[in-house]
């Protein structure tokens, strides 16, 4: 609901193109707060609408020059370099930027808010590059690209062609927003950039944990594990709810396979051997025993993290902000993104835990010193002549460096600029967008590795032992793939399975 988002409504209206509606309300709040300021700035000084911005905001500008003050802001400040954020990306920053002005503290003209509206059920996407913004002022340079196109110029992304704005809105019927007021600097100066790509980060990132527990389950099927490393006993002795939460999801996952022992009535363990070395592992390596402790950190960082985009995207992210209650105006620095910064340079260090999880535990799979149940590589062909996942792991090694390397929190890399007027900086939307990387990169990683699964449940050769979710995604996989070949690239297909990965739940958690 507009004004009261939701993240999961937030997620869902972005991801499915669904049409936004403006509630006769909020326009009211708008047009009220439009007035307002229109006629408390007569006489008084308030930035970005007599004065000039950043450093520059101790001169005054004249009533004449203002309209032309916020075409000039927009124009300047659309310099964004590199690739262009992807439809889904732009919709999310879009949703959030009407969103915010939409709180009826900006005192924007209500012809904005019907122009993003437009823009967003008519599918009409500003291309908006990557690089520029350092998230204090907000996303400056990606919200200016958003501008440029409402006012039609610059180039949008429509029908997946990328195209000059004014062609298109002159195709659809749509006419150019004109600026008034402040207008202009409410567009561009806060946090919608990185906070629109950071909610599609928390959705993905929701999906990878779930993937993760379900496939660190079937991979203690594989190797017929026993079941009290993922017990509530052993669990609920140490106090993280994360924790328990992916040890309960994995007894659900495994509640219907006969291939998990119980510790406490297998023969193994309930006499002591006459041989000096057992030839069965008492406890399994840390990769397999170890996933609730692994997982479950992960998992509180990605909750800790949806609330606070929750909570951005339903702020009041720019400067200065209107109070209608107090008919006053207030400035300060609503703009900075050091909440949504901070929480995705944290969200990337949890996902990129959990492509190492996944790099491990392919590791495992594919070395049969470890696992003593496998052929060496997967590879159930002629060992020497054959070569099974040899090739696929320099690729889910490769990416997993690289992810290591995207560590570093930006958070941490501020650097003064804007005449030092903006001395210290979020660099959230660049968090952000590193953080989107991370989690592209592990679905790669994780769509190599569950062909291994898959795989190596076809050389188990029992299916009936395994769970109900162990069997589906073994048929899924079958199905979406094919059988695996020892030696044809198994990568073809990657991207139709890293799409079905991306937006299929395969647990609830």
């Amino acid at each position: 609901m507009i004004g009261s988002f939701k993240l999961k409504e937030f997620q869902n209206i972005v991801l499915s193109e669904g049409s936004v509606n403006l509630p006769d309300q909020v326009m009211e709040t708008v047009q009220r707060a439009n007035e307002f300021l229109r006629k408390f700035s007569k006489d008084k000084v308030i930035y970005g609408i007599n004065t000039g911005f950043g450093p520059m905001a101790q001169y005054r500008i004249n009533e004449s020059d203002q309209v032309q003050l916020q075409y000039n802001l927009v124009r300047s400040h659309a310099q964004g370099m590199g690739n262009f954020l992807n439809e889904h990306q732009i919709r999310a920053v879009l949703l959030s930027r009407l969103n915010t002005l939409s709180l009826g503290k900006s005192g924007v003209n209500p012809e904005v808010i019907k122009q993003i509206q437009t823009f967003l059920n008519c599918k009409i996407h500003p291309a908006i590059q990557e690089h520029g913004g350092v998230g204090a002022s907000g996303d400056l340079v990606q919200l200016a690209q958003l501008a440029q196109a409402l006012i039609g110029e610059g180039k949008v992304i429509f029908e997946g062609e990328i195209r000059a704005t004014k062609e298109v809105l002159n195709e659809q019927n749509i006419s150019p927003l004109q600026l008034t007021l402040r207008d202009g600097l409410a567009l561009i100066n806060g946090t919608s950039s990185m906070t629109g790509i950071a909610a599609l980060n928390a959705y993905y990132a929701r999906r990878l944990v779930e993937w993760s527990v379900l496939t660190s389950s079937v991979l203690n099927e594989l190797v017929e594990a026993f079941d009290d490393a993922f017990s509530n006993e052993l669990n609920g002795a140490k106090r993280h709810s994360g924790q328990f939460k992916i040890a309960s999801s994995m007894q659900e996952v495994l509640r219907t396979s006969t291939r998990i022992k119980d510790r406490h009535s297998h023969p193994f363990l309930n006499s002591i051997p006459e041989e000096e070395k057992f030839n069965r592992k008492v406890q399994e390596y840390y990769s397999l025993r170890c996933i609730p402790q692994i997982i479950g950190p992960v998992l509180d960082t990605l909750i800790h993290c949806e609330t606070i985009i929750e909570q951005e995207i339903n702020s009041v992210n720019d400067n200065p902000i209107v109070d209608l209650e107090k008919e006053s105006v207030y400035h300060g620095g609503n703009f900075h993104g050091d909440y949504v910064s901070l929480e995705m340079d944290k969200l990337k260090i949890a996902v990129i835990r959990l492509s190492m999880l996944i790099d491990r535990q392919f590791n495992f799979l594919l070395n049969h010193r470890l696992n003593k149940t496998f052929p060496p590589f997967l590879n159930d062909k002629k060992l020497g002549l054959n070569f099974g996942f040899q090739g696929a792991q320099y690729a889910v090694t490769s990416t997993t460096a690289e992810n290591q390397t995207l560590g570093y929190p930006m958070y941490l890399h501020s650097i003064p600029c804007n005449n030092d007027n903006q001395d210290i900086v979020s660099m959230g939307s660049n968090s952000a967008l590193i953080t989107a990387k991370v989690i592209d990169n592990t679905y790669e990683v994780l769509s190599l590795y569950i062909q291994a699964i898959s795989h190596a449940m076809d050389l188990v050769n029992e299916e009936d032992s395994f769970s109900e979710k162990g069997k589906s995604i073994h048929n899924t996989i079958k199905e979406l793939n094919g059988s695996f070949d020892s030696d044809l690239p198994i990568n073809e297909k990657g991207a139709t399975l890293i799409d079905y990965l991306k937006n299929n739940q395969p647990i609830e958690i």
